[in-house]
């Protein structure tokens, strides 16, 4: 059975001329990428940081939206290159570029160049919790076993 949805409109404003818009790179794919906007080839040593702009902006459509900014799977795992704060978040006022936090993992330096694939963006819905406290929490089975407590 396949789902589908209809898809939500994400303005954007471009920021820099040598901006791309973010694509998807398959039908399928969950996450559109999100490319570096650099004036030259930008080098991380192992353990560097460096904020890495892509040239846009953009406008959720309202605060039932949020764009989540994710590492690529491919940058990772080849060359350690990751998201400086594990998920980028941006919220649905949000109005300035994305820039995309980056950190290098890896043993060896990379380095990004000018209009690279960087990260992927993908959009989601949002619950606004009604947080309420509780004098006592619903059992479950796993009760309060965190870390590693499920043996995998």
């Amino acid at each position: 059975m396949r789902y589908t949805m209809e898809p939500i409109t994400v303005n954007y404003k471009v920021l820099d001329p040598r901006a791309k818009v973010p694509a998807y790179a398959t039908p399928g794919a969950a996450a559109a990428d999100l490319c570096a906007v650099l004036d030259e080839p930008l080098t991380l040593a192992p353990m560097q940081r460096a904020l890495v702009p892509t040239g846009l902006a953009i406008e959720l459509p309202g605060p039932h939206a949020v764009a989540l900014v994710y590492a690529r799977s491919g940058l990772s795992i080849k060359h350690g290159l990751c998201m400086a704060n594990g998920v980028g978040v941006v919220d649905s006022d949000y109005r300035g570029e994305l820039k995309v936090p980056m950190i290098n993992l890896g043993t060896e330096a990379y380095t990004i160049q000018p209009g690279e694939r960087v990260a992927q963006l993908c959009i989601a819905p949002v619950y606004t919790a009604a947080f309420a406290q509780a004098a006592e929490l619903g059992d479950t089975q796993r009760g309060a076993g965190g870390f590693g407590s499920t043996g995998k």
